[in-house]
């Protein structure tokens, strides 16, 4: 059983200065909610309820999130506005969050290891808290069934373009199923040519704690930083590695074309605006057009 998990949400965001010089691009809102609450409500969504955020110099207003507020609370019980506290109350009490600081930023593989004494032997979930997952059954819950089926470390993939491999880490080996792959390679942006397939890595993981051993072992390597994939491929050498193909779409935060289209597709979905917003986007088009 999948108990803890794991968000690394230390990085710098400078693709999105100068917004994120003062606030985490984790807490960039889709509409009214900060990224990162969606990252959570997806692991709480999939029964764990213990949750270790990795963050870094600046990302105070993550722990703010999800804390209680009591004088708003208060102001919201003065205004008789019942659902607003209720909202706010459910956000300190979704889950059992707990905070440690990434000293520098040394890459992915170097955030996780600092779950190291919070996991403990056990297996864990990773959500990386800048990607937004949207699915009838949550991911890392898609995950947690394949890790229980077959007792071994599992990697989100997605399928992408093969003319646009070389933007992913990708992943090869042996198709058990249509939606499963027993690993034998991982390859960080590889030209279109070699390619093992067109299989990429989407931003969610279920780890055995092997993983950690791994991470010790595993060289500086782009931007003189340690990358999660490189100890996957250490991983790989000493027990078997799965990828298992999501029911569902993913959407990167960590740009500003990919934040630009999440909104607008999250907002068609609310009810309260979505006739309204549908319209102002086909006026809008047709004034281009």
């Amino acid at each position: 059983m999948i108990r803890k998990a794991i968000i690394p949400a230390a990085g710098l965001g400078t693709r999105f200065l100068p917004a994120t010089k003062s606030q985490p691009k984790e807490m960039l809102p889709i509409i009214d909610t900060p990224t990162i609450q969606y990252v959570v409500q997806e692991a709480v969504d999939s029964g764990i309820e213990d949750i270790l955020i990795i963050t870094g110099r600046g990302k105070r207003a993550i722990e703010d999130h999800f804390d209680r507020n009591v004088e708003l609370e208060a102001k919201l019980e003065e205004k008789h506005d019942e659902q607003l506290w209720n909202e706010m109350r459910r956000l300190s009490d979704m889950a059992n969050i707990h905070y440690v600081r990434q000293r520098e930023t040394n890459g992915l593989g170097d955030a996780i290891y600092y779950a190291k004494q919070h996991v403990g032997n056990e297996p864990f979930a990773v959500l990386l808290g800048d990607t937004i997952m949207d699915s009838v059954i949550p991911v890392t819950q898609q995950l947690i069934d394949t890790y229980e089926q077959y007792q071994s470390t599992v990697i989100a993939v997605e399928v992408v373009p093969q003319d646009k491999v070389n933007r992913y880490g990708i992943v090869g080996g042996e198709n058990l199923s249509e939606t499963i792959m027993k690993l034998d390679s991982l390859v960080e942006k590889p030209s279109i040519e070699s390619a093992p397939s067109n299989w990429a890595i989407a931003g969610r993981y279920v780890l055995s704690p092997e993983i950690f051993r791994a991470i010790e072992q595993t060289s500086k390597g782009k931007n003189g930083e340690i990358q999660l994939t490189d100890s996957l491929q250490i991983l790989l050498r000493r027990e078997s590695v799965y990828a298992h193909l999501i029911e569902g779409e993913r959407h990167d935060i960590g740009n500003k074309l990919d934040f630009l289209k999440t909104t607008v597709k999250f907002a068609l979905k609310r009810k309260e605006f979505s006739a309204p917003f549908l319209k102002f986007l086909k006026e809008t088009l047709a004034e281009y057009e």
